[in-house]
């Protein structure tokens, strides 16, 4: 089994930053793709960005594009994104996803083998 562990949400300002981690566990040797979710209240799980494997590739939701940066570090088993100029529209939890599946255009939260349990970012207006 591989776990995903999020960290780093929290309360910002509008127009603030943060930085939310994914530390994987378990048989991450065998992880491709990586990626992260949100989900506010009452909506729907929505795709935020994703990474190849090399973390050559990068893909992302038209809403954050050019405000947020995703990134890995395969030696510490760990994703991240950087979430810059944040709007009060960016509030979700915010879930970790992984599969060992090349990513190939999944932007379907079911495609997604593995999840972490999420972690919560609010930003105030």
């Amino acid at each position: 089994q591989v776990q995903l562990v999020e960290s780093g949400g929290g309360l910002v300002q509008a127009g603030g930053s943060l930085r939310v981690s994914c530390a994987a566990s378990g048989r991450t040797f065998s992880m491709s793709a990586m990626g992260w979710f949100r989900q506010a209240p009452g909506k729907e799980r929505t795709f935020v960005a994703a990474i190849s494997r090399s973390g050559r590739s990068t893909y992302y939701a038209d809403s954050v594009k050019g405000r947020f940066t995703i990134s890995r570090d395969n030696a510490a088993n760990t994703m991240y994104l950087q979430m810059n100029s944040l709007k009060p529209e960016d509030t979700a939890v915010y879930y970790c996803a992984a599969d060992q599946r090349p990513w190939a255009g999944a932007y379907d939260s079911s495609w997604w083998d593995y999840w972490g349990q999420g972690t919560q970012v609010t930003v105030s207006s």
